[in-house]
């Protein structure tokens, strides 16, 4: 008997996990159930990771968790349990389905029919933050060329199993040109082993825009973390509610399985809330561990049910819906339509199709090798917290004796303010972190990430004998920055006024 980890979670958790689970056992679905506590009472015990340290054990042992939604205390040092379980299993791509219920629920957008593939253990929701001052605090945007390989590579494969036509892109590379850059660049070369799927690339600004406006004209989008996150739920909000939507966490070993909702505490214990997010969960879970005939029983059950009218009050209108219910006897009315078929919305047969949410693991393992490129440093930028005025510090740095470095520029959250033609190009405040780029003398053009001599090349004692000059002159550097060329290319940015 397939075994299954059971996370109740906390606010609206409770009763739509309830919800499921008396669905399960009317459709005769034999699992194994393993329940562990997670969420906001575990914080409360003084676990910050919201999860106490026997249950990894219970995880290890089933490979599949069924979570309802939790709530993550604000503030205080706790880490998100979501965030923790996607990078703890290694749940790298984290799939979203949405589609309109037209005419039953009320849209805009009557064939809408999309899946977002989001990145799910990189991007800025690695949470790694820190304060650097009075006044500076910073949070890293974190990618590797494997992540996007493997997200990318995932999208692809589950266009081709669940036969859709095309798969987008989402980035912001005309601003973020390394990070955002290299998703865009696997997303262009990956793209070319897969000829029968259309593809293309948009711009995340405009493209939540487009899809808030026209979704039909989107398939699959594949895209990062935080991108994926914001997008996902505008586009469950606009099919009808955000409370629709389930979705899947997928990685080599573990998959875990959610709705994209929050914990709603302020409708909690009220017998109001959807169960339905929940259920297509749980419907993606029974396909992935081979129980298809079951998903689609279920499928066919509750999409029967919404047909049927029976809404409960998040998608409830007047003339459109028949009755409004609330959580216990919307489950009570899937139950009933256990066997039953939708006439006019999707019906579900998983056992003869090819819609399938399976890792693809035969193929993500295939990553590309990439060919070893030259590394070279030919400088750093240092974050100072100085405080006594530009002036003073170029009087400073004029100091420096260095027959290898020169202090290439001065920064402030990328924005140059030291070599500039004009003064009135320095605004006329300055808050934050001053940078100063050291380049080795000679290695660049007079744009500081144009590679001049890529044969020029520091060494580690190198740069610890000027930090040394430094800190004999009370510079409080806080951060250090590498700068290497990669054959000759600035693994870096040039300053904005360079």
């Amino acid at each position: 008997m397939q075994k299954i980890t059971i996370a109740y979670g906390d606010g609206i958790g409770p009763e739509i996990m309830e919800s499921v689970l008396q669905i399960f056992k009317n459709a005769e679905i034999n699992l194994d159930y393993n329940i562990i506590e997670v969420g906001k009472n575990i914080y409360k015990k003084g676990f910050n990771s919201g999860l106490m340290p026997s249950a990894w054990q219970d995880l290890e042992n089933s490979k599949i968790l069924l979570k309802a939604p939790i709530t993550t205390p604000q503030g205080g040092g706790y880490k998100s349990l979501n965030v923790t379980l996607r990078r703890k299993l290694g749940l790298y791509a984290n799939i979203r389905p949405i589609r309109s219920f037209y005419p039953f629920i009320k849209t805009n957008f009557e064939n809408m029919d999309l899946a977002i593939i989001r990145e799910n253990e990189e991007d800025l929701y690695t949470g790694v933050e820190h304060r650097h001052s009075e006044n500076s605090y910073q949070c890293l945007k974190i990618v590797t060329r494997q992540g996007c390989e493997k997200i990318v590579r995932f999208a692809f494969e589950y266009a081709v199993k669940n036969n859709r036509k095309k798969v987008s892109c989402f980035s912001k590379d005309n601003i973020m040109k390394i990070t955002d850059g290299l998703l865009h660049e696997v997303f262009n070369d990956i793209a070319k082993d897969y000829p029968q799927i259309k593809n293309d690339h948009h711009i995340i600004d405009i493209a939540t825009a487009r899809v808030a406006s026209k979704p039909q004209n989107f398939d699959v989008i594949v895209t990062t973390n935080l991108y994926g996150d914001i997008i996902s739920d505008v586009a469950a909000e606009i099919s009808g509610s955000v409370g629709l939507a389930g979705s899947a966490n997928i990685g080599q070993e573990y998959a875990m399985f959610e709705a994209i909702h929050g914990s709603a505490p302020d409708i909690a214990n009220k017998d109001i809330a959807n169960p339905s997010g929940l259920i297509q969960a749980s419907i993606m879970m029974l396909n992935h561990i081979g129980l298809n005939d079951k998903a689609s029983l279920i499928h066919n059950a509750l999409f029967k049910t919404i047909e049927d009218g029976i809404h409960t009050a998040d998608i409830y209108q007047d003339n459109i819906s028949v009755k409004k219910v609330g959580t216990k006897d919307f489950t009570k009315a899937v139950i009933d339509n256990i066997g039953s078929k939708p006439v006019k919305l999707a019906k579900a047969n998983f056992a003869k199709s090819d819609n399938k949410i399976t890792n693809h693991n035969n193929k993500i393992n295939n990553i590309k090798q990439n060919i070893a490129q030259e590394k070279t440093m030919i400088g750093f930028d240092l974050f100072i917290d100085y405080n006594n005025g530009l002036e003073q510090l170029i009087k400073d740095l004029t100091k420096l004796e260095s027959e290898i470095f020169e202090v290439k520029t001065i920064s402030c959250k990328g924005l140059l303010l030291w070599p500039v033609s004009d003064k009135h190009m320095i605004p006329n405040s300055i808050n934050g972190l001053l940078t100063l780029r050291v380049i080795a003398k000679n290695a660049t053009e007079k744009v500081s990430n144009i590679i001049k001599d890529k044969n020029i090349a520091i060494s580690h004692k190198d740069i610890i004998d000027i930090l040394q000059y430094f800190t004999q002159n009370n510079l409080d550097f806080v951060k250090f920055e590498g700068l290497y060329h990669f054959n000759g290319k600035a693994g870096y940015c040039a300053n904005q006024g360079e």
